[in-house]
């Protein structure tokens, strides 16, 4: 039984690193059970429990566009919008095991179900 653990994404809006490249497209992978358990030991979510989501998600996404190392500093400066998105796809891929969404279409706005397409085994 071959078990995906990478999906790629695409974020509403869009990354914008110093440069002013936007980065859109990334892949995040399932999260492990040290990935859970050791962002406790960072000083920043110790003092602030609500830093935890940016220490997660900058451990799980393995690409985002084409920047070089996805840090917490990547995460903190993603616009709200992308940063929701994030959160609920790690949410639905981690703790509900699914790999769709439901969303808008950008188009007309009917609500849709998008498959969140596997990268691999």
């Amino acid at each position: 039984m071959d078990i995906a653990t990478q999906f790629e994404f695409s974020l509403p809006m869009g990354y914008v690193d110093n440069e002013g490249v936007v980065h859109k497209n990334g892949v995040i992978r399932l999260a492990t059970a040290a990935d859970e358990i050791f962002p406790n030991k960072n000083a920043k979510v110790k003092t602030n429990p609500s830093y935890l989501p940016i220490v997660l998600l900058s451990r799980v996404i393995v690409e985002l566009g084409t920047v070089d190392v996805i840090n917490t500093n990547v995460i903190e400066n993603l616009f709200t919008k992308d940063f929701t998105y994030l959160q609920d796809l790690y949410n639905r891929l981690n703790e509900h095991g699914e790999d769709t969404f439901r969303t808008k279409c950008p188009n007309c706005s009917a609500k849709i179900k998008v498959d969140v397409p596997s990268l691999g085994e």
